[in-house]
């Protein structure tokens, strides 16, 4: 089995994070948030807190991501890494719209996330106990 699609899911992964991380550049100039600031104006508020919290998932998926293509299937984890990704798009349009707006792509991303890792598990021990 490639590895190249369980790649390809993380460098688009991680250019998603590039793109959130420009949307906090802009936002910041856009809503007069001076830097070093980070707070103050609830629609830069709302873009910094994507890209927050982008971050902190990032630090489940991507080891969950590989550790589910190394012990289970490459493929699967593409696809549901892919399906984290479409969260996440959904998750950033809906929170900078409104923070009320955050949970259909929150739970999306949420879901793939937890599959990613509950297989990584399963294959992680599966191996384990095949000694």
């Amino acid at each position: 089995m490639t590895y190249a699609l369980p790649a390809l899911t993380t460098l688009i992964a991680l250019l998603f994070y590039f793109f959130v991380t420009l949307n906090v550049a802009r936002a910041h100039a856009k809503y007069k948030v001076d830097v070093p600031a980070m707070t103050g104006q609830p629609d830069f508020d709302r873009v910094f807190r994507v890209q927050m919290n982008t971050l902190e998932q990032l630090a489940l998926f991507l080891p969950s991501l590989w550790l589910f293509a190394i012990y289970l299937s490459p493929a699967w984890a593409s696809l549901l890494g892919a399906i984290w990704i479409v969260g996440r798009i959904l998750y950033a349009i809906g929170y900078y719209q409104a923070a009320e707006k955050r949970s259909t792509g929150f739970l999306i991303s949420f879901a793939g996330s937890s599959v990613l890792w509950l297989g990584a598990a399963y294959g992680v021990v599966h191996v384990l106990l095949q000694g």
